[in-house]
């Protein structure tokens, strides 16, 4: 049994609190300000400076776009790389969210526990080479050369265009930003989801920006009682000098819990080149590996039953619905394995007999899973439809820049679109929500098939389950355009919105429309 200082286990009466909690508090209310003073600019100038959210680098590496994202992300990276991972701690949002999750858990007295897993701890890098690597990988396989630096983006009027609609949005940030908690830990996202914590993690390593002792320290504990980030932190100064775990984000909440004035922010020797000056001590005993192999593939599981969903989860938000979910089958395989079992303040199992707890959750456990094989049976059959779609894609391209008239397909086009019509129908018949993309994918096999009006009802419904998507008015305004119907042309382009991406293109489709009928 792992002995426990008395401050860790909540005897320690008295035991002093951080005041860089309120501080910090402070600041990422400023960052949550400047985000919506960023929006609100948006929205009353209709242009602003691109996001600056690290996501937006993907476009760099899909693209060659240099954004102000690219900027803000490389900045950060760099100077993490000399103050180690300090952004996560005074500057993220969802590390905010996170907190702010940790606070009124334990105001109602639910203390969250971290999960103790070292595979799941892969998650996050393998999400960071997804969006950041792999356009290179590919690009590598194909024997195709990256573009470079082929364009600048540094003001938009399309600045909402790369992020889900606001329910989603909400949606993400609570599961995010608070459900990861509850069930993973403190910084249960940024330990097991986060892309970017990779990349600052890794940086961390190299950078000589620690958090030091001096010689008063007495080892009594409190500093790792008020750490957030689960970092052990008396036992890695005892046996380093220095923090050394690259999960620690520099909150400073250690610095001012000491009663002694030991621990200070300070420049040394980068943890990865740290020299060890007393022997490991005890730290509580990680996931066995059968279980962290149940963890990952729990997680992998969930990701591809989740992401993309209906056209509306995001990557982000399915690898954390993939860490809440496996930690429930985790959970649930314990309660089935031993003779005692608990999950916060409710007790399981007892003495081998489930309580009505227990009961709950099993059942819950259950539904869990039952609806995660739906889904992932919903998402095999969406991807044998994109899969057709691909097949239908040369021609219907064709069709929108005007090389081909939007009538019946050539062959092998023509069966190319039955076969689409086919997979949307088996998509369309077991899914639980509307897939607007399903009736999308329909209208361009109907018109591949000669079908007009199937086309414009396929697409009235997509258009009906999303108003005023801007990419089906553009597509259906170019079909009427190049089969002559100008006034229903007009009536697309005029409807797509300022803040859409397809707003320009669709302007000068409305002053030709005005030279030929001026």
């Amino acid at each position: 049994m792992l002995p426990l200082l008395p401050v860790l286990n909540g005897s320690a009466a008295g035991a002093p609190s951080s005041r860089m909690g309120r501080r910090r508090a402070f600041v990422l209310l400023a960052v949550h300000l400047v985000i919506a003073a960023h929006i609100t600019w948006w929205l009353v100038t209709r242009r602003a400076i691109t996001p600056v959210e690290p996501s937006e680098a993907m476009a760099f590496a899909q693209q060659g776009v240099v954004n102000a994202g690219l900027i803000f992300f490389a900045a950060a990276a760099l100077l993490t790389l000399v103050f180690g991972r300090f952004f996560c701690g005074w500057a993220c949002h969802l590390v905010a969210l996170q907190d702010g999750c940790r606070w009124l858990l334990l105001k109602i007295g639910l203390r969250p526990l971290p999960l103790r897993s070292r595979l799941l701890r892969l998650v996050p890098v393998a999400a960071f080479i997804y969006m950041f690597l792999s356009p290179y990988l590919v690009r590598w396989w194909r024997g195709e050369p990256h573009p470079g630096a082929v364009e600048t983006e540094f003001t938009t009027s399309a600045f909402w265009e790369s992020f889900p609609g606001w329910g989603v949005a909400l949606i993400t940030l609570a599961v995010c930003g608070f459900a990861t908690v509850w069930f993973l830990g403190s910084k249960g996202f940024c330990t097991y989801a986060c892309p970017y914590g990779a990349l600052f993690g890794a940086a961390d390593v190299f950078a000589p920006g620690r958090i030091l002792v001096s010689d008063a320290c007495h080892g009594c504990g409190h500093c790792t009682a008020v750490c957030t980030s689960n970092v052990r932190v008396h036992q890695e100064v005892r046996e380093f000098g220095m923090v050394v775990d690259p999960g620690c984000m520099k909150c400073m909440d250690c610095v001012s819990a000491c009663p002694n004035g030991a621990l200070r922010f300070g420049f040394a020797r980068p943890s990865i080149f740290a020299k060890r000056r007393a022997p490991p001590g005890d730290r509580p005993a990680p996931l066995s590996w059968g279980e962290d192999l149940l963890l990952l593939a729990a997680v992998g599981g969930t990701y591809f039953a989740t992401h993309d969903l209906y056209g509306r989860v995001p990557f982000l938000l399915a690898i954390a619905l993939g860490g809440i979910a496996a930690f429930v089958v985790w959970k649930a395989w314990r309660l089935l394995r031993d003779a005692q079992g608990r999950f916060s303040r409710w007790v399981l199992k007892r003495e081998g007999r489930f309580t009505r707890a227990g009961g709950a959750f099993l059942a819950a456990s259950a539904a869990l899973l039952l609806l995660l094989g739906h889904s992932a049976w919903v998402r095999s059959r969406a991807l044998e439809r994109n899969q057709a779609f691909e097949e239908l894609r040369p021609w219907f391209e064709a069709v929108l820049v005007g090389g081909q008239a939007p009538t019946s397909a050539p062959e092998p086009y023509l069966t190319a679109a039955r076969t689409l019509e086919e997979r949307v129908a088996a998509a369309s018949a077991i899914g639980l929500l509307a897939d607007a993309r399903n009736p999308f994918a329909r209208a361009w096999a109907r018109l591949a098939q000669g079908d007009a009006e199937g086309y414009e009802a396929g697409m009235a419904e997509m258009l009906a389950q999303r108003p005023g998507f801007g990419e089906a008015l553009m597509q259906r305004g170019l079909v009427r355009y190049w089969s002559g119907d100008l006034a229903g042309a007009r009536a697309d382009f005029t409807a797509i919105s300022w803040h859409d991406r397809r707003r320009p293109e669709a302007e000068s489709f409305l002053a030709d429309l005005d030279r030929q009928q001026g």
